[in-house]
């Protein structure tokens, strides 16, 4: 099993379950999340939403690339994501507080998963950054659109175009 899900005490806990992978998101895991979105969104007892990675290195590394089903970089980019990355960057129906609880790497994907949450509770080690130019691609599923709007523009603009880090966002 790849994505943990439980609701116990009005409180769902979702974790990404890959740290050999540092909690990238494959297509099984992708689909996984999205049904859990979707459950989440129908629970009339599910008061506030915490999202994590399982393991201490990372929250969510984003796509993990070498299990794409052979697809091509654009062919990837290209498909549609309900809600966006991991069915979280974007969703905008869910009407519960989604808490970020980010204990590691967020980056790509998993840092646009984090822009997607209402709060975001980061351990020292966290870190932060959209590192797509520095492979050719920009951070389509939320981060350019949420960045800017979450941190200063000058520091949202830093990351989107170099791909450069943030430490635990407490520095912000």
């Amino acid at each position: 099993m790849t994505i943990r899900f439980a609701v116990a005490d009005h409180v769902a806990r979702v974790t990404i379950d890959r740290p050999d992978r540092m909690n990238a998101i494959d297509e099984a895991s992708e689909a996984e999340l999205i049904r859990i979105w979707g459950a989440i969104e129908k629970d009339d007892s599910v008061r506030c939403v915490v999202v994590t990675g399982a393991g201490e290195r990372a929250f969510c590394t984003g796509a993990d690339m070498k299990q794409s089903g052979n697809k091509t970089g654009l062919e990837y980019w290209a498909a549609t994501r309900p809600g966006g990355f991991g069915g979280l960057s974007l969703r905008d129906t869910l009407d519960v507080p989604v808490i970020a609880r980010v204990n590691g790497h967020a980056l790509g994907g998993g840092m646009e998963m984090v822009l997607g949450c209402d709060i975001v509770v980061a351990a020292d080690n966290a870190s932060f950054g959209c590192p797509e130019p520095r492979v050719g691609r920009l951070a389509l599923e939320g981060g350019i659109a949420q960045l800017p709007r979450r941190i200063p523009h000058v520091w949202a603009m830093g990351m989107l175009l170099t791909g450069r880090r943030r430490p635990c966002a407490s520095a912000w």
